[in-house]
Protein backbone atom coordinates (compact mmCIF):
# COMPACT_ATOMS: atom_id res chain seq x y z
CA UNK A 1 0.00 0.00 0.00
CA UNK A 2 1.60 3.46 -1.15
CA UNK A 3 2.58 6.02 1.73
CA UNK A 4 -0.42 8.66 1.84
CA UNK A 5 -0.39 11.88 3.54
CA UNK A 6 -3.23 13.77 4.81
CA UNK A 7 -3.94 16.25 2.03
CA UNK A 8 -4.04 19.70 4.64
CA UNK A 9 -0.69 18.47 5.69
CA UNK A 10 1.56 21.99 6.32
CA UNK A 11 4.15 22.16 3.71
CA UNK A 12 7.58 23.17 4.37
CA UNK A 13 7.81 26.69 4.50
CA UNK A 14 10.82 28.82 5.41
CA UNK A 15 11.42 30.57 8.70
CA UNK A 16 12.10 33.56 7.45
CA UNK A 17 9.02 34.19 5.46
CA UNK A 18 6.46 33.81 8.32
CA UNK A 19 4.78 36.25 10.16
CA UNK A 20 5.36 35.19 13.92
CA UNK A 21 2.79 37.50 15.04
CA UNK A 22 -0.27 35.83 13.08
CA UNK A 23 0.13 32.76 14.32
CA UNK A 24 0.80 34.03 18.00
CA UNK A 25 -2.43 35.82 17.51
CA UNK A 26 -4.07 32.58 16.41
CA UNK A 27 -2.56 30.78 19.19
CA UNK A 28 -4.68 33.68 21.57
CA UNK A 29 -8.24 32.61 19.88
CA UNK A 30 -7.56 29.09 19.78
CA UNK A 31 -6.72 29.46 23.92
CA UNK A 32 -10.51 29.85 24.25
CA UNK A 33 -12.94 26.63 24.27
CA UNK A 34 -15.61 25.04 25.64
CA UNK A 35 -13.91 24.57 29.39
CA UNK A 36 -11.88 28.24 29.14
CA UNK A 37 -15.00 30.38 27.33
CA UNK A 38 -13.49 33.46 29.69
CA UNK A 39 -10.39 34.29 30.26
CA UNK A 40 -7.73 36.42 32.15
CA UNK A 41 -4.85 37.57 30.26
CA UNK A 42 -2.23 35.93 32.35
CA UNK A 43 -4.19 32.61 31.62
CA UNK A 44 -4.25 33.30 27.73
CA UNK A 45 -0.50 34.19 28.15
CA UNK A 46 0.08 30.42 29.75
CA UNK A 47 -2.45 28.47 27.36
CA UNK A 48 -1.06 30.66 24.15
CA UNK A 49 2.58 30.57 25.74
CA UNK A 50 3.22 34.07 25.20
CA UNK A 51 4.25 36.52 27.62
CA UNK A 52 1.90 38.37 30.01
CA UNK A 53 2.01 41.79 28.25
CA UNK A 54 2.23 40.03 24.57
CA UNK A 55 -1.52 38.08 25.66
CA UNK A 56 -2.71 41.48 26.57
CA UNK A 57 -1.90 43.39 23.38
CA UNK A 58 -3.04 40.78 21.55
CA UNK A 59 -6.68 40.70 23.59
CA UNK A 60 -7.35 44.24 23.06
CA UNK A 61 -6.59 43.97 19.73
CA UNK A 62 -9.50 41.65 19.58
CA UNK A 63 -11.70 43.31 21.43
CA UNK A 64 -10.74 46.16 18.92
CA UNK A 65 -11.36 44.52 15.78
CA UNK A 66 -14.36 43.36 17.24
CA UNK A 67 -13.06 39.34 17.46
CA UNK A 68 -13.72 39.55 21.37
CA UNK A 69 -15.76 41.14 24.26
CA UNK A 70 -13.78 42.18 27.74
CA UNK A 71 -14.99 43.86 30.85
CA UNK A 72 -11.79 44.74 31.67
CA UNK A 73 -10.55 41.72 33.52
CA UNK A 74 -11.43 39.09 31.39
CA UNK A 75 -12.18 38.15 27.76
CA UNK A 76 -13.94 36.21 25.66
CA UNK A 77 -14.69 35.76 22.06
CA UNK A 78 -16.83 37.68 20.09
CA UNK A 79 -19.22 35.94 17.48
CA UNK A 80 -17.49 37.95 14.84
CA UNK A 81 -14.83 35.30 14.94
CA UNK A 82 -17.25 32.53 13.24
CA UNK A 83 -16.26 34.36 10.10
CA UNK A 84 -12.78 32.84 10.51
CA UNK A 85 -14.43 29.53 10.00
CA UNK A 86 -17.28 30.76 7.75
CA UNK A 87 -14.58 31.63 5.45
CA UNK A 88 -13.03 28.49 4.80
CA UNK A 89 -16.64 26.88 4.45
CA UNK A 90 -17.38 29.45 1.68
CA UNK A 91 -14.13 29.13 0.03
CA UNK A 92 -13.38 25.40 0.54
CA UNK A 93 -13.84 23.40 -2.38
CA UNK A 94 -14.47 19.87 -0.48
CA UNK A 95 -17.27 21.02 1.17
CA UNK A 96 -19.44 22.34 -1.99
CA UNK A 97 -18.47 19.27 -3.74
CA UNK A 98 -19.53 16.41 -1.43
CA UNK A 99 -22.66 18.02 -0.36
CA UNK A 100 -24.85 16.33 -3.40
CA UNK A 101 -23.41 13.11 -2.64
CA UNK A 102 -23.94 12.70 1.00
CA UNK A 103 -27.45 14.14 0.38
CA UNK A 104 -28.05 10.99 -2.09
CA UNK A 105 -26.82 9.13 0.86
CA UNK A 106 -29.24 10.32 3.23
CA UNK A 107 -32.07 10.29 2.03
CA UNK A 108 -31.28 6.52 0.58
CA UNK A 109 -30.23 5.09 4.05
CA UNK A 110 -32.88 7.18 6.29
CA UNK A 111 -29.56 8.54 8.35
CA UNK A 112 -27.70 12.11 8.98
CA UNK A 113 -24.45 11.74 6.83
CA UNK A 114 -21.04 13.48 7.31
CA UNK A 115 -18.42 14.66 5.47
CA UNK A 116 -15.35 15.28 7.79
CA UNK A 117 -11.21 16.09 7.54
CA UNK A 118 -8.55 15.25 9.97
CA UNK A 119 -7.45 18.75 11.44
CA UNK A 120 -4.40 17.65 13.59
CA UNK A 121 -5.53 15.11 16.72
CA UNK A 122 -9.32 16.15 16.22
CA UNK A 123 -12.03 15.28 13.71
CA UNK A 124 -13.85 18.39 12.25
CA UNK A 125 -17.06 18.18 10.40
CA UNK A 126 -17.64 20.45 7.06
CA UNK A 127 -20.64 19.04 5.46
CA UNK A 128 -24.18 17.54 6.77
CA UNK A 129 -27.35 16.29 5.24
CA UNK A 130 -29.96 14.90 7.14
CA UNK A 131 -33.01 12.83 5.21
CA UNK A 132 -36.32 14.80 5.05
CA UNK A 133 -38.80 14.35 8.37
CA UNK A 134 -36.08 12.71 10.57
CA UNK A 135 -34.79 13.17 14.07
CA UNK A 136 -31.14 14.15 13.10
CA UNK A 137 -28.43 12.46 15.06
CA UNK A 138 -24.60 13.13 14.96
CA UNK A 139 -22.40 16.10 14.44
CA UNK A 140 -22.97 19.96 13.09
CA UNK A 141 -20.69 21.56 10.85
CA UNK A 142 -17.86 23.19 12.32
CA UNK A 143 -17.89 20.61 15.37
CA UNK A 144 -14.82 18.83 16.60
CA UNK A 145 -14.49 15.78 18.04
CA UNK A 146 -10.84 14.22 19.48
CA UNK A 147 -9.59 11.72 16.40
CA UNK A 148 -10.05 8.54 18.52
CA UNK A 149 -13.72 8.51 19.23
CA UNK A 150 -15.42 8.83 15.80
CA UNK A 151 -14.91 6.33 13.05
CA UNK A 152 -13.52 9.66 10.18
CA UNK A 153 -10.68 9.39 12.87
CA UNK A 154 -9.71 5.81 12.11
CA UNK A 155 -10.04 5.86 8.21
CA UNK A 156 -8.22 9.05 7.37
CA UNK A 157 -5.36 7.65 9.93
CA UNK A 158 -5.38 4.22 8.03
CA UNK A 159 -4.18 6.41 5.17
CA UNK A 160 -1.30 7.83 6.56
CA UNK A 161 2.29 5.67 6.71
CA UNK A 162 3.25 3.85 9.60
CA UNK A 163 5.89 6.64 10.32
CA UNK A 164 3.33 9.64 10.40
CA UNK A 165 0.85 7.65 11.90
CA UNK A 166 3.29 6.35 15.15
CA UNK A 167 4.09 10.16 15.08
CA UNK A 168 0.51 11.11 15.74
CA UNK A 169 0.14 8.55 18.25
CA UNK A 170 3.08 9.37 20.54
CA UNK A 171 1.39 13.19 20.24
CA UNK A 172 -2.68 12.21 21.08
CA UNK A 173 -4.31 12.63 24.49
CA UNK A 174 -6.87 9.37 24.71
CA UNK A 175 -9.24 10.59 26.47
CA UNK A 176 -12.15 8.48 27.78
CA UNK A 177 -16.12 9.44 26.84
CA UNK A 178 -17.61 5.98 27.94
CA UNK A 179 -16.99 2.81 29.19
CA UNK A 180 -16.50 1.47 25.61
CA UNK A 181 -14.09 4.36 24.64
CA UNK A 182 -10.44 2.96 23.31
CA UNK A 183 -7.85 4.40 25.63
CA UNK A 184 -5.16 2.03 24.48
CA UNK A 185 -2.49 2.99 22.40
CA UNK A 186 -2.06 -0.72 21.52
CA UNK A 187 -5.40 -1.49 21.12
CA UNK A 188 -6.06 1.92 18.78
CA UNK A 189 -3.17 1.10 16.32
CA UNK A 190 -4.54 -2.38 16.26
CA UNK A 191 -7.27 -0.87 15.05
CA UNK A 192 -6.96 1.69 12.63
CA UNK A 193 -4.49 -1.27 10.76
CA UNK A 194 -7.42 -3.17 11.16
CA UNK A 195 -9.39 -0.11 9.07
CA UNK A 196 -6.61 0.29 6.63
CA UNK A 197 -7.07 -3.34 5.71
CA UNK A 198 -11.20 -3.43 5.38
CA UNK A 199 -11.23 0.01 3.99
CA UNK A 200 -13.88 1.27 6.32
CA UNK A 201 -14.73 1.69 10.33
CA UNK A 202 -17.36 1.38 12.44
CA UNK A 203 -17.60 1.99 15.86
CA UNK A 204 -19.92 2.00 18.63
CA UNK A 205 -20.68 3.83 21.79
CA UNK A 206 -17.06 5.66 21.96
CA UNK A 207 -18.20 8.88 22.07
CA UNK A 208 -22.07 8.65 23.25
CA UNK A 209 -23.68 5.95 24.82
CA UNK A 210 -26.67 4.04 22.61
CA UNK A 211 -25.27 5.33 19.18
CA UNK A 212 -22.85 3.62 16.50
CA UNK A 213 -20.82 4.89 13.21
CA UNK A 214 -19.67 3.75 10.51
CA UNK A 215 -17.08 5.78 7.40
CA UNK A 216 -14.89 5.65 4.73
CA UNK A 217 -11.92 8.10 3.44
CA UNK A 218 -12.51 10.33 0.45
CA UNK A 219 -9.28 9.20 -1.99
CA UNK A 220 -8.75 11.62 -4.68
CA UNK A 221 -7.07 10.64 -8.26
CA UNK A 222 -3.68 10.83 -6.72
CA UNK A 223 -4.32 8.67 -3.99
CA UNK A 224 -4.76 10.99 -1.46
CA UNK A 225 -6.80 11.38 1.44
CA UNK A 226 -8.76 14.29 1.74
CA UNK A 227 -11.21 13.12 4.10
CA UNK A 228 -14.17 10.95 5.04
CA UNK A 229 -17.92 10.54 4.72
CA UNK A 230 -19.90 8.86 7.59
CA UNK A 231 -22.46 8.45 8.98
CA UNK A 232 -23.82 8.10 12.91
CA UNK A 233 -27.21 6.41 14.05
CA UNK A 234 -29.36 4.72 17.13
CA UNK A 235 -28.13 1.00 17.94
CA UNK A 236 -31.51 0.22 18.12
CA UNK A 237 -32.01 1.25 14.34
CA UNK A 238 -30.16 -1.90 13.47
CA UNK A 239 -30.27 -5.41 15.01
CA UNK A 240 -27.04 -6.11 14.48
CA UNK A 241 -23.90 -4.00 13.82
CA UNK A 242 -23.30 -6.58 10.60
CA UNK A 243 -27.10 -5.70 9.66
CA UNK A 244 -26.12 -1.95 9.69
CA UNK A 245 -22.98 -2.28 7.49
CA UNK A 246 -24.87 -4.43 4.91
CA UNK A 247 -27.33 -0.78 4.80
CA UNK A 248 -25.31 1.49 5.00
CA UNK A 249 -21.59 1.21 4.17
CA UNK A 250 -22.34 0.18 0.30
CA UNK A 251 -24.15 3.78 -0.09
CA UNK A 252 -21.02 5.03 1.16
CA UNK A 253 -18.37 3.20 -0.56
CA UNK A 254 -20.41 4.81 -3.85
CA UNK A 255 -20.36 8.06 -2.68
CA UNK A 256 -16.53 8.15 -2.41
CA UNK A 257 -15.83 6.04 -5.27
CA UNK A 258 -17.61 8.78 -7.30
CA UNK A 259 -16.22 11.18 -5.92
CA UNK A 260 -13.08 9.75 -6.50
CA UNK A 261 -12.50 11.33 -9.72
CA UNK A 262 -13.50 14.79 -8.51
CA UNK A 263 -11.14 15.46 -5.86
Amino acid sequence: MPARTVAHAAAEIERRDLIEGLGKGLRVIEAFDEDHSQLTASQVAERADITRTAARRYLLSLVHFGYATTDGKQFWLAPRVLRLGQSYLGAARLPRLVQPFIQRVAVQIGHTVNASVLDGHEVVYIARSSPPRWVTIGYGVGVRIPAHVVTPGFVVLATLDDDAFEDWLDEHEFASFTPHTVVSRAMFRAQVRQARALGYWHTEQQLDAGLRGVAVALIDRKGRCRGAVGSTMPMTAYRSSEHMLKTVLPPLQEAAQALRPLL
